[in-house]
């Protein structure tokens, strides 16, 4: 039982030793520690809420970006909505310019065929006329010839126009 317990030398000796330690301690590094120790804990609360500003910050800029991005898409989506209104607007104008400028060219066109069959048809009544009165002049002259008869005829002939 003497190994357990130890003797009072001993004991005095590691009391002395231990006292001497502690007020070295305390009156040299206890007040630098202490300081330490608080500073570091001062940091880590600090660190602590500055990492909870940033996540809060963090939120709200992914907040922002969130409304920023389907802000973007909306005006993608209308941009691209107006540009098909507006691709469809110039197409509709095109085409009924289009429409417009071959009605006219019909309408022209169906003038100058009807004043080229106009003018035809005179042509061909002209042309009609001639040979009509070359034929009469003809057969005329073959069955008037003599002179009196002519005279007889054309009397005939005034007189129908004197009475239209």
């Amino acid at each position: 039982m003497d190994l357990l317990t130890p003797g009072f030398g001993l004991f005095f000796w590691t009391l002395i030793a231990f006292l001497t330690v502690f007020f070295l301690l305390k009156k040299f590094a206890w007040k630098p520690i202490l300081e330490a120790l608080n500073e570091r804990e001062k940091n880590i609360a600090d660190s602590i809420a500055s990492a909870e500003k940033v996540r809060f910050e963090m939120a709200s800029m992914k907040s922002e970006h969130e409304t920023l991005l389907n802000q973007a898409r909306e005006e993608r989506t209308l941009l691209l909505k107006e540009a098909k209104e507006t691709k469809e607007k110039i197409i509709g104008e095109a085409k009924e310019a289009a429409k417009e400028e071959a009605n006219k060219i019909m309408q022209e066109s169906r003038q100058q065929i009807e004043f080229q069959k106009n003018a035809a048809i005179i042509d061909v009544k002209n042309q009609i006329g001639t040979l009509v009165i070359e034929v009469a002049e003809k057969v005329l002259r073959k069955e008037l010839a003599n002179k009196e008869q002519q005279h007889q005829y054309i009397n005939t002939l005034a007189q129908e126009i004197k009475l239209n």
